[in-house]
C-alpha cells in the first residue's frame, strides 16, 4: 500500500480508536472537535477520502462517517502491538490472585480465563498445558467394584488422564498397588515408543495395563492442546455486532468445536515461541467463522516440557489497548508459574 503521511497516519488511529469507544462511523467534524486538531474539517475529510482509497476505512453510506477495514485495524494494531504496557496497578492485583491460588494449575486455568474475559470484556479461552511429548511420570490402579479399576496416569508437566478398565478376573487392591509400583519404576520419564519395548519384561496383568496407558500417551501425543476453559460469552453476545445477526454464534462455534480449535491453535500460536502474540483479525481469509472478529493469542509454559495457549475472541472492534497488553501480561505470568512449580530447574 502506498505510505501513509503523518498527518494520514494520526487521523487513522484516531479514527479506529474513536470508531471502537462509540461503534458510530467516524465524521471530520467530530475528529477536529474531539481531538482538536489544527486543520480544517475539509482538509480532515479530503484524507478520509485518501484513506478510503487506499483501503484503510470504508464508508457505509455516502452521508455517513468512516468505518476502519480489517486492513485499517492491522494498521492500528501494527502501531500498539509493542507499545502498550498494563497499568502496574493491574498488574500487581492479577499477580495478587494468582499467588494465592498457586500449584494449583485447575485453578490457574480457570483464573486466567477469568482475568482475561474480566480485562478485555471479550470471550476468552485458555488451554490447560500440554506436553510437546507424551512422558511417563506415575500411575495409580484403584479397585472400584468387581473387575473395574480406575487407572490414573500422570504425565510429565502435570496433566492427568483417567479411565476405568475392565479386567478380565478381579484383582485385589494389594496386586493392584504392586503392578502400579513395578510401572512407576519401569516407565518413570519414558515417551511411549520407548515404554513399547517393555512388554517382554512384564506379566499379563501389567502388560494389559502398559496397553492401555501406551493407547492414552498416544493420543495426548496427536493432541494439539489440553482441555480448554472459556469465560466471559455474555460479554461479546451484548456487543452491536452481534445482538442482531448469527456472526457470535459463528464465532463461538470456532472454539466450542474441539476440531476446528485444534486447526486454528496448529496453525497459528503452535508455531510460535513462548510470550510471542498472534493477532487474527477478519479470520485472515482462514477462518470463515471469524469474519466479524478480532483473536489474540499467546502461548505459554516451558518449551520443551509444557506449553499452552491463552487468549482473547471479541468482536474487531475491540479494545486492543486493554487486551493485548492483559494477553502478553498473563501469559508471562503462567509461563512463570510452571517454570517455578513443574520445570523444577531442568529448563
Amino acid at each position: 500500500m502506498t505510505e501513509l503521511t503523518e498527518r494520514q497516519k494520526r487521523i487513522l488511529m484516531l479514527v479506529v480508536r474513536e470508531y471502537i469507544e462509540t461503534a458510530q462511523p467516524v465524521g471530520s467534524k467530530r475528529l477536529v472537535e474531539r481531538y482538536r486538531l489544527d486543520v480544517s474539517p475539509a482538509t480532515v475529510r479530503n484524507e478520509l477520502a485518501a484513506l478510503t482509497e487506499m483501503g484503510y476505512l470504508t464508508q457505509p453510506h455516502t452521508s455517513a462517517g468512516r468505518v476502519p477495514t480489517e486492513d485499517g485495524y492491522r494498521y492500528f494494531v501494527g502501531q500498539l502491538v509493542n507499545q502498550v504496557e498494563l497499568p502496574s496497578e493491574v498488574q500487581h492485583t492479577i499477580t495478587h490472585q494468582f499467588f494465592q491460588a498457586r500449584h494449583d494449575i485447575e485453578e490457574w486455568m480457570h483464573l486466567a480465563a477469568s482475568v482475561l474475559a474480566h480485562q478485555s470484556r471479550a470471550v476468552s479461552l485458555v488451554t490447560a498445558p500440554h506436553a510437546e511429548k507424551a512422558r511417563y511420570k506415575h500411575l495409580e490402579l484403584i479397585s472400584t467394584q468387581g473387575r473395574q479399576v480406575l487407572m490414573v496416569l500422570v504425565l510429565a508437566g502435570g496433566e492427568v488422564l483417567q479411565q476405568i478398565l475392565t479386567l478380565a478376573e478381579p484383582v485385589s487392591q494389594e496386586r493392584l498397588s504392586r503392578v502400579a509400583e513395578q510401572l512407576n519404576r519401569l516407565c518413570a520419564g519414558r515417551s511411549a515408543d520407548e515404554i513399547a519395548t517393555l512388554s517382554s519384561r512384564t506379566d499379563a496383568l501389567e502388560n494389559d495395563v502398559l496397553t492401555v496407558l501406551l493407547r492414552d500417551m498416544r493420543a495426548a501425543d496427536e493432541r494439539v492442546s489440553g482441555e480448554v476453559y472459556i469465560d466471559g460469552l455474555t460479554n461479546v453476545l451484548s456487543e452491536p455486532e452481534f445482538t442482531a445477526s448469527g456472526e457470535a454464534r459463528r464465532a463461538l462455534r470456532l472454539i466450542e468445536e474441539r476440531s476446528l480449535l485444534q486447526d486454528l491453535l496448529a496453525r497459528t500460536v503452535m508455531k510460535s515461541n513462548v510470550g510471542g502474540l498472534q493477532i487474527l483479525i477478519g479470520g485472515e481469509g482462514t477462518w470463515e467463522e471469524l469474519h466479524q472478529c478480532s483473536m489474540i493469542l499467546a502461548r505459554y509454559g516451558v518449551p520443551g516440557l509444557v506449553t499452552g495457549t491463552l487468549g482473547v475472541l471479541g468482536p474487531m472492534r475491540m479494545s486492543y489497548t486493554r487486551t493485548i497488553p492483559t494477553v502478553r501480561f498473563v501469559a508471562y505470568l503462567l509461563s512463570d508459574l510452571i517454570q517455578e512449580t513443574l520445570a523444577g530447574g531442568q529448563a
